[in-house]
């Protein structure tokens, strides 16, 4: 296996690519073939200090060599570690089955991943600057270092109190168990803390949407500490405020009014939408609970005949839609709607449009992590203007939200 490495040869090519201005790295530059040889030298170098003269006495010899090849950051090389007969041999250097050599090259190929690059991309990239290519296999290998870092962060503790906290699911294809297309719900949970600082409590998968998994979420992120929740906003499943409230049973529920307005006007017939809009407007902008029950009257006595069920499900539904009256304006706007986490729905979207249908669920859970650690890098400010809005909270619940 061992041949007189040709250094002179080395330089001559290294002087010739940089006169043509011609990459040193890659396959065909001139630093691959004398790292391989570093490479191989130091392989050599632990298997003498392992061929001691007790291995040798007790019998132990060389077998030959493991070819195998390596990622680097100079492009992919091949190497040859030896083994001996009784496979006692652990190369430190290059470890056994360790195909990266370099971190910063498996950080590289996660992070164009965690951007929504395809395996194939990637290995574009990896041929283009690398020389050489990585196969779809190898780049899951590479991501899945990742799983136990979401397993930490899933795990972490939490604030014991949250101002504000919204809660929506995600949709996904995802290949089940029989290779069939199936949906699965993403279900995150985004809270403010008394420092006015965004945060993404939780990320759980589950096949559907529900009330009832909505409780198993609740229930996880209390059992990592959180005690209390001032106001959580919502849509409007069924059965979410009975969730909320079972395990946190003071907080105030807010149902999202732009998702009661789509679900409205969807049985109100095109020729009337926009009057209907604008007499729809006078209650949810009311300045006052009061005076939004004075306009959902007036609607009624307007549109009750024609859209019966649009003012039912409004008026059943009054309490957690006018939930918001009793705050500021500043409040008011950011909990009347899940923008919030339909927001970053929006950016996690941008990452996994390209994905028609994962592999698995933990393909699924890898990249949506790898999304949400990009975006969390932004949310290093507190919301604009939360000291006065912090103090407004105080003051209304003296007990449960302390700024001092």
């Amino acid at each position: 296996m061992k041949e007189e490495f040709d250094f002179e040869s080395i330089k001559n090519k290294a002087l010739e690519q940089l006169k043509s201005g011609k990459s040193l790295l890659g396959k065909d530059g001139a630093f691959a073939p004398l790292l391989e040889s570093i490479l191989n030298a130091a392989l050599e170098g632990e298997m003498d200090v392992h061929m001691d003269a007790d291995e040798r006495s007790s019998g132990n010899r060389r077998n030959g060599y493991t070819p195998k090849q390596v990622q680097t950051p100079l492009g992919e090389v091949t190497v040859h570690t030896p083994r001996d007969r009784e496979s006692t041999f652990e190369p430190e250097f290059i470890k056994k089955r360790e195909r990266i050599l370099a971190d910063g090259v498996a950080d590289r190929i996660i992070g164009l991943y965690a951007l929504g690059n395809s395996t194939r991309e990637i290995s574009d990239w990896m041929e283009e600057n690398l020389g050489n290519r990585v196969s779809a296999e190898t780049i899951s290998s590479i991501t899945d270092r990742v799983l136990p870092e979401i397993q930490a962060w899933r795990s972490r503790p939490l604030e014991n109190v949250y101002a504000i906290v919204w809660m929506d699911a995600i949709h996904y294809k995802v290949m089940d168990e029989k290779n069939r297309p199936v949906t699965r719900a993403i279900y995150n949970i985004i809270g403010i803390n008394s420092d006015g600082y965004k945060d993404l409590l939780g990320m759980y998968i589950s096949k559907s949407e529900g009330a009832n998994f909505w409780l198993s979420c609740l229930s996880d992120i209390q059992s990592r500490g959180v005690k209390d929740i001032l106001i959580a906003c919502t849509d409007n499943l069924t059965g979410f405020s009975d969730a909320i409230k079972s395990v946190f049973p003071e907080t105030t529920v807010q149902s999202c009014i732009v998702h009661q307005i789509r679900n409205s006007i969807k049985y109100v017939a095109s020729k009337n939408q926009k009057t209907f809009m604008k007499d729809l407007k006078l209650v949810y902008q009311a300045v006052s609970k009061e005076q939004a029950e004075v306009e959902l009257d007036n609607l009624e006595l307007k549109w009750g005949e024609d859209y019966p069920i649009v003012i039912k499900s409004w008026r059943d539904n009054w309490e957690k839609l006018s939930a918001y009256f009793q705050y500021s304006d500043g409040i008011r706007k950011m909990i009347y709607t899940t923008n919030t986490v339909e927001g970053y729905h929006r950016q996690i979207r941008k990452v996994t449009k390209n994905k028609g249908v994962f592999t698995n669920d933990t393909a699924l859970e890898k990249l949506v992590y790898l999304a949400y650690r990009n975006i969390r890098k932004k949310w290093t400010m507190p919301l604009a203007n939360w000291g006065k809005t912090a103090q407004q909270l105080a003051i209304l619940y003296p007990e449960r939200f302390k700024l001092f």
